[in-house]
């Protein structure tokens, strides 16, 4: 089992940038593919970004496309969310996760996750 904990979420004005990190930690962190999650207030949580165990394997949803970018040290037990170019619309609560079945594949549904972190929020100021 493995316990992730984001951070790196604040406020921010449109255009900006923030980088988000999620650091592991109870098992084998390269054994994992990890993904970013987003969840807006009365929305569905949605597929931002997710990587395979390698990082060899990057996937992105359309809306973030060009404007983030996912990363991952195995050494340090963390996956990275690189944000620019930040709209109000990207304003959510972020999860990182962790997929402990198919680290090669980057998956983009969240049911194929089984760790989750707290969350951390990402405000994007008009």
């Amino acid at each position: 089992q493995v316990q992730l904990v984001e951070s790196g979420g604040g406020l921010v004005q449109t255009g900006g940038s923030l980088r988000l990190s999620c650091t592991a930690s109870g098992d084998t962190f390269s054994r994992y593919a990890m993904g970013w999650f987003r969840q807006a207030p009365g929305k569905e949580r949605e597929f931002v970004s997710s990587i395979t165990w390698t990082g060899s394997t990057t996937r992105y949803a359309d809306s973030v496309t060009g404007r983030f970018t996912i990363s991952r040290d195995n050494a340090k037990n963390t996956v990275y969310l690189q944000m620019n170019s930040l709209k109000p619309d990207d304003t959510a609560v972020y999860y990182c996760a962790a997929d402990r079945t198919l680290g090669w594949v980057a998956r983009t549904g969240k049911d194929g996750y089984d760790y989750w972190g707290q969350g951390t929020q990402v405000t994007v100021s008009s």
